[in-house]
C-alpha cells in the first residue's frame, strides 16, 4: 500500500467519489491538485484537509492547541464505555442469581446495536441544527436521554433483578425487560459513538487527527473498566470484607441502583457542561443540501470504491491467522483444568496495558503512516498464536493436581495474555487512527462507522 501506484490508486477512488457527489465530473486541475497533496504514501488526502489545517494550532505536530480537544474527546469516550461496561456487568450479577443460561442468551442480544448501527449513521450525518452544532444536535439530548434513563432505572433495577424486598419485586428476573432496556440504553451510546466519530474528525487538527483513535480506545477502555470490572470489586461484599472494610457487612460498598444514580448525574451534569462552554467549529465540508436519501446514496458508493472493498477483504481475510487461537486459548485452559475465576482475573491486571499502551504509540498513530504500526503487530501476534497452542499443551501436563497449577504457569499466562493484549491494541489503534485519516469529515460519523464495523466483523 505504499507505492506510488498505491497512493494514486486511493487518491483517485476518494477525489472520483468526492466528484460523483458533487454531481459533476474531476477536472484534470483538481486531479493535480490532490495528488500533490498527497504527501503521506499509504492516505488519501482530499481539499478538506486543507481547511482543516488552516486553523492548525500546531502545524508541526505538537498536541497543545489541540490538549483540550483531545481531553473533551477522552472524557466522552469514557461516558460511552460505561454503560458497555455495566451492561458486561448484568450476566454476572444474574449468574449469581441462578438464571438459565437460556436467559443468558436472551441477555447477550444487547450489544446488536452496536453491529449494526451503520443503519442509521447516516441520520445522523445529514439532520442537524446548524446554529447549535452538527455533532452537538445528536450529542447533547442522546447523552441526557441516558443520563435519564439511568436515573429511571436506578428506581426499577432491584425489582427487575428480582429483589422480592423492593417495590414491585416479585422474586424472579424480568429477563426479557431487562434486555429490552439494556438494547435501549446501547442503542443511544451507539448513537453517541457515531457522533462523537464524526465530531473528532472536525474537532482535532490535521497534525493531530490520529490522536482521535487513541482518545476512542484509552476512552472506552477507561468506561468499561469503571462500569464493569470495578463496578463489580465494589458491588462485592467478600471483596470489600477482605481488602477494604474492616468490620464485614452483608452487602458491599456500592449497589447496582446507587451506581446508576451516580452515573445519571454524571451524565446530566457534564453534558450541560458540554453543551454551554464547548463551541463547535463551522463544518466546512457539510452540504447544506445533503440530505437523508443523498447520504444513503454517498454510503452506497463509498461501499462500491475499489479501494475500499480491496481493504475491506484486507480486514475481514486478516483474521484468519489467529482467529482460532482468539477464540479457543481461553475455553482448551478451562477445559485442561484451570479455573475460570483465575483465568478471569488476568483481565484485572491487563487494564494498566490497555490504557497506556494507546498514549505510548500515539506518537506514530498519529503520525504519517499509522497503518507502520498495523503491519508491525501482526507477525507478533500470529507469534503469540503459535505459543498460545503450546501453553495450552503445558497445561494438560503441568497440574499438580486436578484443578491446580504452579504458580509459574500462572505467571507466564499472565505475561503471554498481557503480550497479546499489546499486540491487539496495537493493531486496533491504528487501523482506528488510519480510518480517521482516510475518511471524509462531511459524512464523518458514517464514513468511521462503515469502517470500523467492517473491523469487527
Amino acid at each position: 500500500m505504499t507505492d506510488r501506484n498505491d497512493r494514486d490508486f486511493l487518491t483517485n477512488n476518494n477525489m472520483e467519489f468526492k466528484s460523483r457527489r458533487r454531481g459533476r465530473p474531476m477536472t484534470s486541475i483538481e486531479r493535480t491538485d490532490i495528488e500533490s497533496d498527497s504527501v503521506f504514501p499509504h492516505i488519501p488526502l482530499s481539499s478538506h484537509w486543507d481547511r482543516r489545517a488552516s486553523r492548525s494550532p500546531d502545524s508541526d505536530g505538537s498536541i497543545r492547541g489541540d490538549l483540550g480537544s483531545i481531553m473533551l474527546l477522552m472524557f466522552l469516550y469514557i461516558l460511552q464505555g460505561i454503560p458497555l461496561g455495566l451492561a458486561g456487568s448484568i450476566p454476572m450479577l444474574l449468574q449469581s442469581r441462578k438464571v438459565s443460561y437460556t436467559d443468558q442468551a436472551v441477555f447477550s442480544l444487547v450489544y446488536w446495536p452496536f453491529s449494526v448501527k451503520l443503519l442509521w449513521a447516516p441520520l445522523v450525518d445529514s439532520i442537524y441544527v446548524s446554529w447549535f452544532g452538527r455533532r452537538k444536535t445528536w450529542l447533547i439530548p442522546i447523552q441526557y436521554l441516558m443520563g435519564l434513563f439511568m436515573l429511571l432505572l436506578s428506581t426499577k433495577v432491584k425489582s427487575l433483578l428480582g429483589d422480592s424486598t423492593s417495590e414491585g419485586g416479585t422474586g424472579e428476573v424480568c429477563i426479557y425487560t431487562l434486555t429490552a432496556i439494556f438494547v435501549f440504553l446501547n442503542f443511544l451510546a451507539a448513537t453517541q459513538d457515531i457522533a462523537v466519530d464524526g465530531w473528532a474528525l472536525t474537532m482535532l487538527s490535521r497534525p493531530n487527527i490520529g490522536w482521535a483513535s487513541t482518545c476512542n480506545s484509552v476512552g472506552q477502555t477507561a468506561g468499561y473498566f469503571l462500569g464493569n470490572i470495578l463496578f463489580l470489586a465494589l458491588e462485592s461484599a467478600d471483596f470489600c470484607n477482605n481488602y477494604i472494610r474492616s468490620v464485614p457487612q452483608e452487602e458491599g460498598i456500592v449497589t447496582l441502583s446507587g451506581f446508576l444514580w451516580f452515573m445519571g448525574i454524571l451524565f446530566l451534569v457534564t453534558t450541560t457542561l458540554v453543551g454551554i462552554f464547548k463551541r463547535e467549529h463551522m463544518d466546512l465540508d457539510a452540504d447544506p443540501d445533503q440530505g437523508i436519501i443523498e447520504t444513503y446514496k454517498i454510503l452506497l458508493n463509498v461501499i462500491r470504491l475499489p479501494s475500499v472493498v480491496s481493504y475491506t477483504i484486507i480486514l475481514i481475510t486478516s483474521k484468519i491467522a489467529f482467529a482460532a487461537t482468539d477464540a479457543l486459548t481461553g475455553l482448551k485452559l478451562i477445559e485442561a483444568g484451570m479455573p475460570k475465576e483465575r483465568l478471569a482475573l488476568f483481565a484485572v491486571p491487563v487494564v494498566p496495558v490497555q490504557v497506556m499502551l494507546p498514549l505510548i504509540i500515539s506518537k506514530y498513530t498519529s503520525g504519517p503512516r499509522p497503518l507502520d504500526i498495523w503491519l508491525k503487530a501482526y507477525p507478533f501476534r500470529m507469534v503469540i498464536g503459535v505459543l498460545y497452542c503450546l501453553i495450552v499443551y503445558w497445561a494438560s501436563v503441568t497440574q499438580t493436581v486436578p484443578g491446580e497449577f504452579p504458580w509459574y504457569f500462572y505467571m507466564v499466562v499472565l505475561l503471554f495474555y498481557c503480550l497479546h493484549q499489546v499486540a491487539v491494541y496495537c493493531m486496533f489503534v491504528s487501523g482506528m487512527a488510519f480510518h480517521a485519516k482516510i475518511s471524509d469529515p462531511s459524512i464523518g460519523g458514517t464514513y468511521m462507522t462503515l469502517l470500523n464495523t467492517v473491523t469487527n466483523l
